[in-house]
């Protein structure tokens, strides 16, 4: 059952627009970093993201977001607590980031 893992950024007031380019871009790049302990290759399905740009204005401070897909529950497990380039992203984050929203689901599953 594929899993669809959104990830939604705040960052610190006065963070340069470079450093978030730069943090974005190392986002996006995990797509190829992040690797199957089993085959050696990349085990996520997509990642995109990018600024916000709704006009409803419901952001709540939100300026970011990313959609990653996994093929599997254990291959988005794996990528949250065990997979050495998305917890060396996740400290980078850290340092400039002021909130973050994490959401998963399986399409279709509302219970």
């Amino acid at each position: 059952m594929a899993i669809t893992h959104i990830v939604l950024f705040q960052f610190q007031q006065g963070t340069n627009t470079e450093k978030i380019e730069e943090l974005s871009s190392r986002f996006l790049a995990l797509k190829h970093e992040c690797l199957s302990v089993a085959t050696q290759k990349p085990y996520i399905l997509s990642v995109k993201g990018g600024i916000d740009n709704s006009p409803e204005g419901a952001q709540n401070g939100i300026t970011h977001g990313f959609i990653v897909e996994f093929e599997t529950p254990e291959d988005r497990d794996y990528y949250v607590d065990n997979d050495p380039a998305h917890q060396e992203f996740k400290k980078l984050a850290g340092k400039i980031r002021e909130k973050a929203i994490v959401v998963d689901f399986a399409s279709g599953v509302f219970k």
